[in-house]
């Protein structure tokens, strides 16, 4: 893999200067703005992504509601996991980063000294949305969406290869899906007993853990329906 980055005639390092060309050629503060997005902002906008869909899962309630959470849960497993997993295949593969290699670069993130392959940046985002396209297609699209981003962010900021992104993508991929029956396995018990628990139960299902039931509050008038709500929002 290193022997590829010392050719300049190959198509990985042909798109790498393509794409980074854009920073060179782009505003100072517009490179700012990239450089922030790419290290850190797209790694938080996953994080809200998946606790806007845990709020969603939450609030729609029902039998899914456990095994819904639970797969939440596994995002962020399967990121640090699928991190884990790339510590060995770095030491293999032993690919410097592009700026070590070639010259007239924009380097916006200087100071990376470990192995470019593969990206863990987009490893932890593709695996997160592959995760979260699992529980619900909608906010899973909008994961792959902002992974595909990050992909970019990282080359265009000169730290990565288009194929460490790639395989980031694939490593990421895999860990989610690979891994995912027996982490649904183990964590979905695990979420059906914080349901029915008194203090947990919130945290799965905002239809349960001491909440006004359906099936009582349709039996009964419209003033005591709404007294009834107002306790259950006082408590």
């Amino acid at each position: 893999m290193a022997g590829l980055a010392e050719s300049g005639s190959n198509p990985d390092v042909d798109l790498l200067y393509d794409i980074n060309s854009l920073a060179r050629n782009a505003p100072h503060w517009f490179d700012r703005v990239m450089e922030f997005v790419g290290e850190y902002g797209l790694l938080l906008a996953m994080v809200l992504l998946v606790l806007g869909c845990w709020w969603s899962v939450r609030r729609r309630g029902g039998e899914g509601a456990a095994s819904g959470v639970a797969a939440l849960v596994w995002a962020p497993l399967a990121a640090g996991l699928a991190v884990l997993v790339n510590v060995p295949i770095r030491d293999f593969v032993q690919r410097p980063r592009p700026f070590l290699d070639h010259r007239g670069l924009d380097v916006l993130v200087p100071g990376k000294t470990d192995y470019s392959f593969v990206s863990d940046h987009a490893t932890i985002t593709m695996a997160m949305a592959v995760a979260l396209f699992v529980v619900d297609r909608r906010f899973g699209l909008a994961g792959i969406v902002l992974a595909l981003f990050e992909g970019f962010c990282r080359v265009y900021m000169g730290v990565h290869y288009p194929t460490d992104v790639v395989g980031g993508f694939a490593l990421g991929t895999a860990v989610a899906l690979l891994l995912s029956p027996l982490a649904m396995a183990l964590l979905t018990p695990l979420m059906k007993a914080v349901e029915g628990s008194a203090w947990g139960g919130r945290l799965v299902s905002a239809r349960r853990g001491g909440g006004v039931d359906d099936t009582v509050v349709s039996g009964c008038s419209a003033g005591e329906r709404a007294s009834a709500e107002d306790r259950d929002l006082a408590a």
